[in-house]
């Protein structure tokens, strides 16, 4: 019991440190992890971060200077790719595989796999959901609690459920 009691008060000291720091609370495993490390664990682009408690499944790739958020769910069972400088903000899904024919079939059929591209400079927001097989383009925002099913091209916005790709209209879009 002691050196629980001992885990307990370190955690404490993390905690408040933490917050004097950067005036947040954050869960125990990004305590105990660095971001960036953890990023380059995984074999993504410098100045890459991620939070401990992001769950990535298969292969995904990840280019330089991009922020996963926490809670998010990054599934490369079909091959994901997001690009350099994109903002993937907290509880965002990212799927490369669906069980929806193996469900209905009551496991008659196979799960299904189609890879997953995220352009560069891209802005995904909260609790967003993008598809498998989809392709986001370039400098794209996602509105926050969008189903993304369709692809998006470059320079757009997208937002809603089903997600509704905006029309450009001009550099004041930007």
């Amino acid at each position: 019991m002691k050196l629980l009691d001992d885990l307990k008060d370190l955690l404490v000291q993390a905690r408040r440190g933490y917050r004097e720091k950067w005036n947040r609370r954050v869960s125990t495993g990004d305590l105990l992890t660095d971001r960036w490390e953890l990023a380059k664990e995984y074999g993504w682009g410098e100045g890459t971060s991620c939070y401990d408690n992001v769950l990535v499944i298969g292969d995904v790739k990840i280019g330089r200077n991009t922020w996963i958020g926490p809670n998010c769910y990054l599934d490369g069972s079909g091959g994901l790719e997001i690009g350099d400088n994109c903002a993937i903000s907290a509880g965002v899904q990212i799927y490369s595989h669906d069980t929806v024919k193996w469900a209905i079939t009551m496991g008659g059929a196979k799960y299904e796999y189609a890879p997953t591209k995220i352009g560069s400079g891209v802005y995904i927001g909260p609790q967003a959901v993008v598809s498998k097989g989809v392709t986001v383009g370039d400098r794209v925002v996602i509105g926050a609690h969008s189903l993304v099913n369709r692809d998006v091209p470059p320079d757009r916005r997208a937002h809603g459920c089903p997600a509704v790709v905006q029309p450009r209209t001009g550099p004041q879009d930007d």
